[in-house]
């Protein structure tokens, strides 16, 4: 049997941002075991939930047509990807659509057939993968869950629902110990708490939202603050510390060298990262 205890932490943990969207069709298959062959600690994905109330592994709860492509492999037009509504799609329907182009945003991702796979089906993958792996320790993982208030019924159930079919699925696969649940829409994270206080959570925050006016509008003290890396300074970090010292901080999405330079000096517990092969690169260099 393969030692899968844990190894001794890194100081600071990569998380695989969709897998490894920059080199990778993001919130795929293939990207989330790449990522675990380059050497994440975190694998960083996004859910979403099916007609048949399926939890499915992706960003938009629609058919990126910048990505994604028909079961014949037409083209999805630019101005008709919301009409393709995963929400009121079967999943037996939208797996039949190809995700896995390559994304103009991203030269170096090596574009491959992948379909939006069932969040069931990539922790089977993973997990299997790294249990076969001596010494490699079982991953984390970061789940997104794309709820947004004014979006309920139309792209998403409302939080208990959602919330309670992703817990579902942690649960029958073992991994909620070493899983963080992120989110955007205070609503899940607080139902989250109530209704599993030890799970951990990510308030996600954007660029335009202040830190501590974002926590203390949550109500309760999440494990993971997960600011947008453009809003991190000395000073907010400082602050931060003063007033939740235990509050772990994993920024998003962080991908040039400069940035890692910018950031690796302030302690952080992680970095979320489209490159995680950059910031691993970075890591080796500096032991």
């Amino acid at each position: 049997m393969p030692d899968n205890t844990a190894l001794p932490p890194r100081r600071l943990e990569v998380h695989g941002h969709r897998g490894c969207r920059g080199l990778r069709p993001e919130n795929t298959l293939p990207a989330f075991l790449h990522a675990l062959e380059l050497g994440v600690d975190v694998l960083e994905m996004d859910v979403v939930i099916s007609a048949d109330r399926q939890v499915v592994i992706s960003h938009e709860p629609w058919l990126n047509p910048l990505i994604c492509r028909g079961p014949a492999g037409e083209l999805i037009a630019p101005d008709t990807g919301l009409t393709y509504n995963l929400y009121h799609m079967p999943y037996r329907q939208i797996r039949e659509f190809d995700c896995g182009h390559l994304h103009p945003d991203f030269p170096e991702q090596q574009a491959q057939p992948a379909l939006k796979p069932l969040l069931r089906a990539v922790l089977a993958a993973t997990e299997a993968w790294a249990s076969e792996q001596p010494g490699r320790r079982l991953p984390a993982y970061s789940i997104e869950v794309k709820s947004l208030p004014n979006d309920d019924f139309l792209f998403h159930p409302a939080p208990a629902e959602f919330l309670d079919l992703v817990l579902a699925e942690l649960d029958q696969a073992e991994v909620l110990a070493r899983t963080t649940l992120l989110c955007f829409d205070p609503r899940i994270l607080r139902r989250a708490h109530l209704v599993r206080p030890s799970l951990r959570t990510c308030l996600l925050i954007e660029k335009e939202q202040a830190w501590l006016p974002s926590l203390r509008e949550l109500g309760f003290v999440p494990t993971t603050l997960g600011p947008d890396q453009r809003t991190v300074t000395t000073t907010a970090v400082s602050e931060l510390r003063t007033l939740y010292p235990g509050l772990r901080l994993v920024p998003w999405t962080v991908n040039e060298p400069s940035d890692f330079e910018r950031l690796l000096p302030m302690g952080l517990a992680g970095i979320t990262t489209d490159y995680p092969d950059r910031l691993l690169a970075l890591l080796r260099d500096r032991r």
